[in-house]
């Protein structure tokens, strides 16, 4: 068909020019002039001088004229094959290196190609397997659901004491005589959670009445500090709590880690499933003595104060506090320490 062109021969190197014109090299017909040259000047000089006063060619003589004659042209031949061997040996050298080169450039433009085109199916497919585990773990969880749309889960179903009431309650531990327990007079369980996940706007004036309150308590003050200088540090990195939809865990397994269990035992507060905010958060825990003295300092903090609020909270209010931003973030450095391993 005159459509199709012929495809252009596979370039066999050596092998190839083997097979083509019987086209001399360049170092052959180097060879052959200088053999005609020292020919002719074996003659010359036979014409000249002749072959000594003998009339005849004897045995010896004939042996010592062949090797005078006849080693200088084997070794003019010796020294051409010898350059035309160098010669190809560096064409194939080259072309070898050549062939190398764009063998690993379509391997490393396959391996781009082949990465690109599986990176969505791959990651559509682990996102719809988190979502069918996060949809069993809600059918097993016995806690409150999620909250709906524009509320907040984290706010209280109970009205909070009167900021007035309160005032004048907090208002005796600033004397000098305030008993050691009075400053131990503890906000809300409302309160703590409110302010464990930080006021959702500038104008939610509730988030930051129970934030003030909150850090009025020495229980919880440490935590919020801690919480709030990490997750300045991870949104650095472009890590938001909110972008996280940590799977659910029952309250009893929190209750366990409140009393002391670690490991497998509570590997279900792991909830983060995020795999780049991991990443991201494992290199800078290896990377960065700041960030990582902070996250151990924020993991200490959390386990110390929840510990002691523990008993405190029922089984709604560990729910609401479960999908905190603290608590988020307790979970996504708790699984980069291995704190649920």
């Amino acid at each position: 068909m005159s459509g199709n062109r012929p495809e252009p021969p596979v370039d066999l190197g050596i092998y190839s020019r083997m097979n083509t014109g019987g086209g001399l090299d360049p170092a052959d017909k180097v060879a052959i002039v200088v053999t005609g040259l020292w020919l002719a000047l074996c003659l010359l000089f036979l014409f000249v001088v002749g072959l000594g006063t003998g009339s005849s060619l004897g045995p010896l003589r004939f042996l010592v004229l062949l090797m005078v004659v006849g080693l200088p042209i084997a070794l003019i031949w010796i020294g051409s094959i010898a350059l035309k061997s160098a010669r190809i040996i560096r064409e194939e050298s080259e072309r070898l290196q050549a062939s190398m080169d764009a063998m690993r450039q379509i391997y490393i433009s396959q391996a781009q190609m082949a990465a690109t085109a599986m990176g969505p199916n791959v990651e559509r497919k682990i996102d719809e397997i988190v979502k069918g585990q996060k949809r069993a773990e809600d059918v097993l969880a016995s806690f409150a659901s999620a909250r709906p749309s524009g509320t907040s889960t984290q706010r209280p179903t109970s009205t909070p004491p009167a900021p007035p009431a309160r005032a004048e309650e907090e208002q005796p531990g600033l004397a000098l005589t305030t008993p050691p327990g009075a400053a131990e007079i503890s906000v809300s369980t409302e309160d703590i959670v409110t302010a464990m996940n930080f006021p959702e706007t500038a104008e939610d004036r509730e988030g930051f009445a129970a934030l003030r309150r909150a850090l009025t308590d020495r229980r919880v003050s440490t935590l919020i500090r801690a919480s709030q200088d990490v997750l300045t540090l991870l949104s650095q990195d472009g890590i938001y709590m909110d972008d996280l939809v940590p799977d659910r865990s029952r309250p009893e397994i929190w209750r366990r880690f409140a009393g002391g269990e670690r490991g497998p035992a509570i590997a279900g507060l792991g909830g983060i499933r995020d795999r780049s905010s991991l990443a991201l958060s494992s290199s800078r825990m290896r990377q960065d003595t700041i960030f990582r003295d902070a996250a151990h300092h924020f993991l200490r903090a959390f386990d110390k104060t929840f510990t002691n609020i523990a008993e405190d909270l029922s089984d709604q209010e560990i729910a609401a506090l479960a999908e905190t931003r603290t608590a988020r973030a307790f979970m996504l450095l708790g699984r980069v320490s291995g704190i649920f391993d």
